[in-house]
């Protein structure tokens, strides 16, 4: 049985929302509204926050000629919090975490970016695990 999510219901397009509002505008609060899937939500996003440096080390590490910085906003955003899932969240597989936020990816990005995503997080996923 396949799960179709909304934006507004899908985890990662969660995530990414509160996360991109929370790393853009610091002195914003972040709320964690009712939701079945909401402490996952809460421990990536906390999780994302909480441990920038090590996310940014990590994808400069593994991404050597690519500055993550020069990127848009909401791209970065995305890598670093599904880096934060390979290192901090290992059962969950890493094709299921790519899948995941590409899906995500459709609600904010087009679909060339989007393919450009995939392969930095597969390369990412594969230097990491």
């Amino acid at each position: 049985m396949r799960v179709f999510f909304s934006a507004k219901n899908n985890p990662r397009v969660i995530i990414i929302q509160k996360l991109y509002g929370k790393l853009y505008n610091n002195n914003s609060e972040i709320t964690f509204p009712k939701h079945r899937f909401k402490r996952f939500i809460k421990n990536v996003v906390l999780g994302t926050v909480e441990r920038q440096e090590v996310l940014f080390e990590e994808i400069n590490q593994s991404i050597e000629n690519i500055n993550l910085k020069n990127m848009d906003k909401v791209f970065q955003t995305i890598i670093k919090s599904a880096v934060y899932e390979f290192l901090y969240m290992p059962k969950t597989p890493r094709k299921i975490i790519i899948k995941e936020y590409l899906n995500a990816s459709n609600f904010f990005l087009d679909v060339s970016q989007t393919k450009y995503l995939n392969a930095i997080l597969d390369k990412i996923s594969k230097k990491i695990r």
